[in-house]
């Protein structure tokens, strides 16, 4: 098994310490840093969505991979930075305004950062001009809502109102989700995208950088 095989292993069963040993140990060793993120981080990261996927394994699994592989990344990030490796690009996320509820915004957050694609968290009840606000400073490329409550989905057409006001809705994909939002509902408030759960908005959200 070589180094990024095992980093994959260790960081699909949530092994922060030994991720972060081995990543360092790969580094020492002259693999690139591209090789390790992609290799190593990424792919493990790619196989536990699958299996979140599948039902495989669960949030917790999830949260586990995701704290290791940012175990990984902090000790690989000054390589990454010598190599000039940079993010595909920038995702705003949120659950909107008037919904507390944050753990789905967590998972499709971490899936997302599991691609390479560093996002802008402005946290639960966001408010559509700070998320106007967010785009423009970042410069971001897609916009992830989340909404878990029937009484704020309307709220994610409110942002896409706020962004055709502030003409930069053509700059932007529109990604939406949260346990009552369905597929007609994306497509009646003029959303790009719909996923059923957090591995597959991920691939989503990459699919936008690398079209």
């Amino acid at each position: 098994m070589s180094i990024t095989e095992e980093i994959s292993e260790k960081l699909q069963k949530g092994r922060a310490k030994e991720v972060a040993a081995l990543v360092e140990q790969a580094m020492q060793e002259g693999t690139a840093a591209s090789v390790i993120l992609n290799e190593g981080l990424i792919a493990g990261m790619n196989a536990v969505g699958e299996k979140f996927k599948k039902n495989e394994v669960f949030v917790p699994e999830v949260l586990v991979a995701a704290r290791a592989m940012n175990a990984g990344l902090k000790i690989l990030k000054p390589a990454m930075q010598n190599e000039g490796i940079k993010p595909l690009g920038k995702a705003v996320i949120c659950t909107v305004k008037g919904d507390m509820h944050d753990i789905g915004k967590n998972l499709v957050k971490m899936m997302i950062e599991g691609q390479g694609i560093e996002c802008v968290d402005l946290g639960v009840d966001v408010d559509p001009q700070r998320i106007v606000e967010a785009v423009k400073e970042s410069g971001a490329k897609v916009v992830c809502l989340s909404a878990l409550l029937t009484t704020t989905m309307m709220e994610q057409k409110n942002v896409i109102e706020a962004l055709k006001a502030a003409g930069i809705r053509d700059q932007v994909k529109v990604m939406v989700g949260g346990a009552p939002v369905t597929q007609q509902f994306a497509d009646e408030i003029g959303a790009d995208c719909y996923t059923l759960d957090a591995a597959s908005a991920a691939e989503a959200a990459k699919a936008y950088f690398t079209e």
